[in-house]
């Protein structure tokens, strides 16, 4: 494997369109195309006003969110948190989470380690209900 992978994130699949969950989000993960053998990353977006439809949370992997557009609301277990343009947060793996996005909307990456592959999160439908 060469020391280096180059992908444009905009370019890989959309998961969200597998789910019935598009066009109001957008999910592209980019652990597998990127090679990543550490971490993960994934670019999300919601439409303006769209609450994830769920929560999640990691039994090993540590999470760190970086907004790029619009803002929006996290909850993070309990605590309900604005976040805006550039703001970035790092969320413990057994820290449940779920993103809702304002009325501009919500772009964020999210960064991932360690790369701990599939099965190491938990989702819980609905979690965010207020």
């Amino acid at each position: 494997m060469a020391g280096h992978t180059i992908k444009n994130l905009k370019e890989l699949d959309d998961a969200a369109v597998g789910f019935g969950l598009s066009p109001d989000v957008e999910a592209r993960f980019a652990r597998e195309a990127l090679e990543c053998e550490q971490s993960g990353l994934s670019y999300q977006r919601l439409a303006p006003d769209v609450r994830q439809s769920f929560g999640h949370r990691h039994a090993r992997q540590e999470e760190m969110y970086v907004v790029v557009e619009g803002g929006g609301r996290v909850k993070l277990d309990d605590e309900i948190v604005e976040l805006r343009r550039w703001d970035a947060v790092r969320v413990g793996p057994a820290t449940m989470r779920q993103f809702e996005a304002g009325p501009d909307g919500l772009v964020y990456l999210a960064f991932g380690a360690p790369n701990t592959g599939p099965g190491d999160g938990e989702v819980i439908q609905g979690w965010w209900s207020e």
